[in-house]
């Protein structure tokens, strides 16, 4: 299966993890050097990203074969409690030590991970285990075909393709100014990176909050409202910044350290939470065998809008004229963001009503393509016994 193939590369990935983290501790130059800082962390976020579509498909392939349903708001639950502790861990390392001490234990908590993972046998995870023949019998480049035919024939589902195009383009449309906020926060408004840490802090304690929530009470909701509504929630959201950069706030009796903390991460957050919902409906959608696939695709497909999302930002950053000296033009660039959020509510039709009104639509059509392979079947052989006595008759 695919995530056998991914957890043997994640192997591999962690040691690059390592290595790209431990330069920066123990080497002065490689944390002063601009092209060797850009290939650490360009090494980083490649073992990240593999490694987060190694759980997604583990999450995904787990949950269809122990038939536990809802399984992903669980591991986001997870997920934003480790974010928590994180980044506050990060946040005291970075108060009371210089960050060289901060990526030497970083590349100390890896070192353990790959050790760990290195002992956890495959089989303990209770999925099915890929033989050692398989690779040797099966060439890879037919093992790869195979699975992107079966992985293009679940795409092809209209209850699969739609939701999956929305969230990609309502990702993708919209330019993030995250970069240009965060140097008028540490510019301009002189906070102090300790208080831009403890929002992070906050906004994950918030993200844990809506997943409990959705878990909870939310998935009762019908989809297409759920969607609509975070989707209207996260474009008013990004006017908060509009409020920060205008100053609106002071004016109101708000310090700026007292809003950052509180509503800096917010449109952010928001934008992690509308994930889930997707990641729930096509875990329960995708077809038997194919669930890694289909969630490292889906996986996949998140991470290439978001890249699209910050390009746009830097183009529309660019394009309005936002300098380090210079950001009056940035309200502009939260407007244009704003009215960017909006435009996916116009095509909220594409979306399900809700999980279980797909579920018996597609067992429905499931249920009718049996049904008329087994008519067919009874006529194939129905006419060939006719055939076969009228044969005897006339001999």
């Amino acid at each position: 299966m695919l995530f056998t193939f991914l957890v043997r590369i994640d192997y591999l990935i962690f040691p690059l993890e390592v290595l790209s983290w431990g330069p920066m501790a123990v080497i002065p130059v490689a944390g002063k050097a601009l092209p060797t800082l850009m290939a650490c962390v360009l090494l980083s976020n490649l073992g990240a990203s593999i490694t987060e579509v190694a759980q997604d498909a583990l999450v995904a392939e787990y949950g269809q074969e122990k038939n536990m349903k809802g399984l992903q708001s669980y591991a986001f639950m997870a997920s934003a409690a480790g974010g928590i502790l994180g980044n506050l861990i990060g946040g005291y390392f970075l108060m009371k030590t210089p960050p060289r001490t901060m990526f030497l234990v970083f590349s100390v908590l890896l070192s353990a991970q790959l050790a760990i993972s290195l002992r956890i046998r495959e089989e303990s995870l209770g999925l099915p285990k890929l033989p050692d023949h398989y690779l040797i019998r099966k060439p890879i480049f037919e093992s790869t075909r195979k699975q992107f035919s079966e992985l293009m024939m679940g795409i092809q589902e209209e209850s699969i393709v739609h939701p999956l195009t929305w969230i990609v383009a309502s990702i993708a449309m919209v330019p993030v100014l995250s970069g240009s906020i965060f140097c008028y926060q540490t510019q301009c408004l002189h906070l102090d990176p300790s208080v831009i840490g403890m929002s992070r802090v906050i906004g994950q304690l918030m993200l844990l909050s809506t997943a409990v929530l959705y878990d909870r009470y939310w998935k009762k909701v019908p989809m297409r409202k759920l969607v609509g509504v975070v989707q209207l929630v996260y474009a008013f959201s990004l006017l908060l910044d509009l409020l920060l950069v205008r100053q609106i706030n002071v004016r109101l009796g708000i310090p700026n350290e007292v809003f950052v903390l509180c509503f800096s991460g917010l449109a952010e957050i928001i934008a992690q939470f509308k994930i889930l919902p997707f990641t729930v409906l096509f875990a329960s959608l995708c077809p038997r065998g194919c669930e890694g696939s289909l969630t490292s695709f889906l996986a996949s497909a998140l991470c290439l809008s978001s890249i699209a999302s910050g390009f746009l930002g830097v183009g529309l950053a660019s394009l309005i004229g936002v300098t380090a000296g210079d950001y009056s033009s940035l309200p502009f660039g939260i407007l244009v963001q704003f009215i960017a959020a909006l435009l996916p509510l116009g095509w909220l039709c594409n979306l399900p009503m809700s999980e279980a009104v797909v579920g018996k639509e597609r067992k429905r059509g499931l249920s009718r393509r049996s049904q008329k392979s087994r008519r067919v079947g009874r006529v194939v052989y129905g006419s060939a016994f006719i055939y076969r006595r009228e044969r005897e008759s006339e001999a």
